[in-house]
């Protein structure tokens, strides 16, 4: 019955984004190009990794966390629809499968991303570095591996690969992750902020 728990949770996260109304946000040409680029091409791939190597060792990315900070939570979670589809169809996944990945490889790790980049704002400083390194890096890091742990403990894993193998093989992506998610937000604070729906330089840059 797992399959009915996430197909839950993606609706419940789908009726409060629609609820939202996210789109009013949008600038009258639509979201930005490199939204767009990551969730069509770079998402998938990075989901369908171990389909496309043919290596059921390999743990896929995520890359919701970086979505999240270019797009905000409303409209992230919006995205993850057609990400999950492609995956789908690139992958050769049923719908099934799809579904758990679109789940626990981009709705789960992008809320807990939230809710720590919410803590992030709260408690520290507001500065620029605060943002890449609190927001970008270390909430990354701990949303893909607490949505990792959490994936394994209610999913299990391969038989041939004990749980602490798989447990460390998903921290490790966790970290490829933050570094991904780190770098290009850093790229982006400085040469297209405008790019990064959860940055404001009237919040992270000093007087």
């Amino acid at each position: 019955m797992h399959w009915l728990l996430n197909l839950l949770l993606a609706l419940a996260a789908i009726g409060v984004a629609l609820l939202l109304r996210p789109w009013r946000g949008l600038p009258p040409g639509g979201p930005p190009w490199p939204w767009l680029a990551w969730g069509v091409a770079g998402m998938p791939l990075l989901w369908s990794a171990d389909r496309l190597a043919q290596s059921a060792v390999l743990q896929p990315l995520s890359g919701a966390c970086l979505l999240l900070l270019m797009a905000g939570w409303p409209l992230a979670v919006l995205g993850l629809v057609p990400v999950t589809l492609l995956t789908a169809w690139l992958a050769d996944l049923s719908w099934a499968e799809a579904l758990q990945r679109g789940v626990w490889l981009g709705l789960l790790p992008a809320t807990l991303a939230l809710g720590l980049g919410a803590g992030v704002r709260r408690w520290l400083p507001q500065h620029l570095m605060v943002y890449i390194l609190g927001r970008g890096f270390f909430a990354t890091l701990l949303a893909g591996t607490l949505s990792g742990a959490a994936a394994l403990a209610l999913h299990g894993g391969m038989a041939s690969l004990s749980e602490a193998d798989l447990m460390l093989g998903r921290w490790l992506s966790a970290w490829g992750d933050a570094f991904i998610t780190g770098m290009f937000s850093a790229i982006f604070v400085a040469f297209r902020p405008q790019w990064l729906a959860t940055y404001s330089d009237r919040l992270y840059l000093p007087r």
